[in-house]
């Protein structure tokens, strides 16, 4: 059966210089490839949320560095580049009472790419699939530079 839910590498950082550095250093060290990411920060601590080729490995090689990791489920919605595309699939889960705590996309090639951070992560898989959205499976997720368009995957 295939899983629909991926895990985000949560990376919680001191607001100082060179603390992003750092981490990023790490990850690169032990081949942990960056599909996506955002970074958010306060005046006191940033965090820091990745979409990783091997999420497991990324966080255990930051807690052997002593840096605060953890896994999150979320979803990555395949959105096309069309005007009110993105509108369409959040009006989906807003109409079935979902919650979306945060999420941030990018750029690939003819698609777009959403990661949705929701209190009900299987839910929102299951409106969007439902509503003929498509979503990122976990092996595909993973993979740096591998992601396609909706009329190739």
């Amino acid at each position: 059966m295939k899983n629909y839910t991926i895990k985000q590498l949560s990376v919680f950082l001191e607001n100082r210089k060179g603390r992003l550095d750092e981490v990023l250093a790490i990850l690169a060290k032990n081949d942990i490839d960056i599909v996506a990411m955002s970074l958010a920060d306060t005046s006191e601590f940033g965090m820091l949320r990745m979409i990783v080729n091997d999420p497991t490995k990324g966080r255990k090689v930051l807690k052997e560095e002593s840096i605060t990791a953890v896994l999150t489920d979320v979803v990555a919605l395949r959105v096309s580049h069309e005007t009110g595309s993105l509108s369409k699939a959040m009006h989906q889960i807003v109409e079935k009472d979902v919650n979306v705590e945060y999420m941030y996309a990018f750029a690939n090639g003819p698609d777009a790419s959403a990661v949705i951070k929701s209190d009900d992560p299987d839910k929102v898989i299951e409106i969007l699939t439902k509503n003929g959205f498509g979503v990122w499976e976990e092996g595909e997720a993973y993979k740096a530079n591998q992601f396609v368009s909706n009329t190739e995957a």
